[in-house]
C-alpha cells in the first residue's frame, strides 16, 4: 500500500489493428515472456478464424464473450472474531474485465484444439453463446456470493 497517495492510472496505448485499448489490454494479458508480437498474432488469428469459419465479426464476438464472462459479485474472506467468513462484495469495473480476461485465457489454454489461436477462438465463441468453462466460472462465482448472502452485513 502506498503511504502518500494512490497510484495514478496511466493511459493505455491502443492496439495497432483496431485502435482499441481493450484489445491491447487483452493482448498484454495473453502475452508470455514479453513476446508481444506472438500474442498479437495469436489474437488476430483467432479473430480471423472466427470470421472465416463462423461468418461473424471477430471483434463483436470478442466483446460479447468478455461481457458474458464479467462477474458482478465475488466473495472475499473476512476474519471476524476468530472465524473466517466468505463475504459477498461487488466487483469493481476494472477488476471485472481483468477477471474475464484471465478466465478466458486460462480456459482457452487448457482446451484441446491444435493451435492457441483456435483454442482462443473456440473459447470466444462458446463464451459469446453463454456457454463454456469461463462462463461456468462466472456462474460459480455468483453462486458462491449468493450462498453467502447471509454474511453480507460483514462487508467493510
Amino acid at each position: 500500500m502506498p503511504r502518500k497517495k494512490a497510484a495514478e492510472k496511466r493511459p493505455r496505448k491502443p492496439d495497432p489493428l483496431f485502435g482499441d485499448t481493450v484489445v491491447s489490454q487483452f493482448i498484454n494479458c495473453l502475452m508470455e515472456r514479453g513476446k508481444k508480437s506472438v500474442a498479437e498474432n495469436i489474437f488476430y488469428d483467432a479473430l480471423d478464424f472466427i470470421e472465416k469459419k463462423h461468418n461473424q465479426k471477430g471483434l463483436d464476438v470478442f466483446y460479447k464473450a468478455i461481457g458474458n464472462v464479467k462477474p458482478s459479485l465475488e466473495v472475499k474472506s473476512r476474519r471476524v472474531g476468530g472465524a473466517t467468513y466468505q463475504v459477498p462484495v461487488e466487483v469493481p469495473s476494472d477488476r471485472r474485465t481483468a477477471l474475464a480476461f484471465r478466465w478466458i485465457i486460462g480456459y482457452s489454454r487448457s482446451r484441446s484444439e491444435k493451435t492457441m489461436a483456435e483454442r482462443l477462438a473456440a473459447e470466444f465463441l462458446s463464451a459469446s453463446k453463454n456457454e463454456g468453462a469461463a462462463v461456468k466460472k462466472r456462474e460459480d462465482t455468483h453462486r458462491m456470493a449468493e450462498a453467502n448472502k447471509a454474511f453480507a452485513h460483514f462487508r467493510w
